[in-house]
């Protein structure tokens, strides 16, 4: 077999090599979103990360320096989740509906019982709360750009729109803490008072 040949065949093997450890690193990243949001990420193991992503407790460390490394792309990779999705839906119904429709499936049953799908600020933040500020940058980031994407739906000046995203935020995320943490008629109660517009004043 010539040079030539030998080098366009290590050529693709490098190729592939590099786009699986990409799909590698993503299914990482996706696992830990998702687990890190349904256990929590104290009680959620690299093992049990790597398992769920298919992979081998051995490999992570090609992909991560650390746990924490891991936790700050994973924060960031669920706050995506949301910030595209409105974004995509501003764009087909425009930013006022992508709002609203945000809003009411934030408070909807689905989004309620699945916390490894829903919105990473009801359990990154009581975990991350303790941790040191570089621990939190990617939460504290998340938090700023679902507030630009929700305040680009509200009305008002620049400043008045930032002020009602924070608003509906908060009230959106305190409610799922707490429905969360109750019994499920409470859970309910919780729920049904933030949605309508007597909650959207506050």
């Amino acid at each position: 077999m010539s040079r030539l040949a030998v080098t366009s065949e290590e050529n693709r093997a490098m190729r592939v090599s590099k786009k699986a450890m990409a799909e590698h690193h993503q299914a990482i990243v996706s696992a830990a979103a998702r687990l890190f949001r349904e256990e929590g990420i104290g009680r959620t193991s690299v093992a049990e990360v790597m398992q769920a992503a298919g992979l081998t407790h051995g490999g992570f460390y090609r992909h991560f320096d650390s746990k924490e490394a891991l936790v700050a792309e994973a924060v960031t990779a669920a706050f995506d989740e949301f910030v595209e999705w409105l974004a995509s839906r501003k764009e087909k119904n425009g930013a006022g509906d992508a709002v609203a429709t945000f809003s009411e499936r934030y408070l909807s049953d689905a989004h309620f019982k699945r916390p490894g799908q829903g919105c990473p600020i009801p359990t990154f933040g009581i975990d991350l709360a303790r941790e040191d500020q570089d621990a939190r940058k990617p939460f504290a980031e998340g938090v700023e750009r679902l507030v630009a994407a929700l305040a680009d739906g509200m009305r008002g000046n620049s400043r008045q729109r930032r002020a009602a995203a924070m608003r509906r935020l908060a009230t959106l995320a305190g409610a799922i803490v707490i429905a969360r943490a109750v019994d499920r008629e409470l859970a309910a109660e919780v729920l049904a008072a933030c949605r309508g517009p007597e909650s959207e004043k506050v």
